[in-house]
């Protein structure tokens, strides 16, 4: 039987081996691009999706979503929203009831989203939800993460400028983990709830 904790201290996250993303990356700079990864993605069941936007350093500046991610269990399809703005084909993965969409805090992400076109997102899993369930108080990927698998999520990419003109390969694996890992947390909450399998070790 797991142990998971209520509480998983960030201190304890350091050591921890690195988890990455395994499969396919691929950067999607055109509407055309992004019109053939959303027919793959029509046909999946379920998809873990992230954003970036580059990070602002001034008191009250915004920047729209640089960067959609949305996974598979294999293939992550990265969307440069910089270059090709939110086309219709991305409104209807959002707005499909057909494809299951998990997440973290997508009320944030759908909010900045919005920013730049009309979005009514359907079939949407919010992991920050469903932690709850087994008793996990923690909201952020990271802690989530570990206390589920016990391995470290890097976070050293995510101030890194998501509007460059290439995106490296370490931004690459970065953004793909990110959006694979909502997919094996909600399967593995999943999996512990329906089982009975875990014990929950309550924060001190």
């Amino acid at each position: 039987m797991r142990e998971i904790k209520e509480k998983f201290d960030k201190k304890d996250i350091a050591d921890l081996p690195v988890e990455a993303f395994g499969g396919r990356i691929y950067v999607l700079l055109t509407e055309r691009e992004a019109e053939q990864a959303v027919k793959v993605l029509m046909r999946q069941p379920i998809v873990g999706i992230d954003t970036e936007t580059r990070p602002t350093f001034r008191r009250g500046q915004m920047r729209n979503v640089a960067l959609l991610q949305v996974s598979t269990w294999d293939t992550c399809f990265l969307f440069r929203l910089n270059r090709m703005g939110i086309p219709p084909c991305i409104v209807q993965l959002f707005e499909s009831p057909n494809v299951a969409k998990v997440g973290l805090s997508l009320k944030d992400d759908f909010a900045q989203l919005r920013r730049s076109a009309s979005l009514t997102p359907q079939a949407c899993i919010d992991l920050q939800d469903e932690v709850k369930r087994i008793g996990i108080q923690d909201l952020s990927l990271q802690k989530i993460y570990a206390n589920l698998f016990g391995r470290k999520i890097s976070k050293r990419q995510q101030l890194t400028n998501w509007e460059a003109d290439v995106l490296t390969s370490a931004q690459q694996l970065y953004a793909a983990t990110d959006a694979w890992a909502c997919l094996r947390m909600h399967e593995e909450i999943g999996r512990l709830w329906r089982q009975d399998d875990y014990v929950l070790i309550k924060a001190e």
